[in-house]
């Protein structure tokens, strides 16, 4: 995506002024979704996104600035604008030259998503209504979903790191609305994984969409949940997140070192 001589000319510009660190964060990330409601593709859509973020930090100082244009001045004018936000008078300039590290791919991607037509995508939505509707009359409304991405970033600071990951997600979900003298209840399955188009060998839409119907129309024989004062325990994980927002942002040590906590 950049490579280490415009890398390295960038860091040089947001050190320039005598900071103690640099480091840039760039970003390429491509998508696609498809929408089905009610028996009606809705939506189709691609798109694409790119830029890059500059950190530079002078003492206890930083400056941020960020670009959507990947050439050399778009990059060099937003390490300058952070340099200049983190500035502490010039003390120098520190050079490290950061080479590339090659990171072994954990997943391999066999069917890259942007390389599939859109009329293949489609076709997932259609089959999952088609099969879930087939439950019967009940069912009176099916939502599917489909949706691929990838995502390519590089991080190089002036430490000398430089090292890049090539990221591919694909997700297909599925909604169901069964009705009937109980009223209304709903259905949903969804698979998603760090795959390519090849999460289709591995899932049936068709399968979903009918797991998807049979647990609306289940929930609609189904007895009332118990209700009334209980007890609550708070168990690990969602318990320390509460924590965290009820007491550790007040904890945070740089925070407090500034007596801004």
């Amino acid at each position: 995506m950049l490579d280490t001589d415009l890398v390295n000319r960038t860091l040089a510009v947001a050190m320039r002024t005598g900071a103690d660190f640099a480091e840039i964060f760039a970003e390429d990330r491509r998508s696609s979704s498809a929408i089905l409601d009610d028996g009606r593709v809705e939506e189709v859509v691609s798109g694409r996104d790119r830029g890059a973020g500059i950190r530079v930090v002078a003492g206890d100082t930083t400056g941020f600035a960020h670009t959507a244009d990947l050439s050399e001045s778009g990059l060099a004018s937003a390490a300058g604008a952070a340099a200049a936000a983190a500035r502490r008078g010039g003390g120098g300039t520190r050079t490290v030259a950061v080479s590339a590290v090659r990171t072994p791919r954990r997943l391999e991607v066999r069917i890259p998503p942007e390389e599939v037509p859109k009329d293949r995508k489609v076709a997932l939505l259609t089959a999952a209504d088609a099969a879930a509707r087939s439950a019967g009359g009940a069912i009176t409304q099916v939502s599917a979903r489909y949706g691929d991405g990838r995502r390519r970033i590089l991080v190089a600071d002036s430490d000398g790191l430089f090292t890049s990951d090539d990221q591919v997600r694909t997700l297909f979900s599925v909604s169901c609305v069964a009705t009937g003298d109980t009223g209304m209840q709903t259905g949903r399955e969804s698979a998603g994984r760090t795959v390519g188009f090849e999460l289709f060998d591995l899932y049936d839409v068709e399968e979903m969409a009918r797991r998807a119907s049979q647990r609306a129309l289940t929930k609609l024989t189904a007895r009332p949940a118990p209700s009334g004062e209980m007890p609550v325990v708070v168990g690990p994980g969602g318990g320390g997140v509460l924590f965290h927002e009820a007491c550790g942002h007040g904890l945070e040590a740089d925070l407090v070192a500034k007596s801004a906590s």
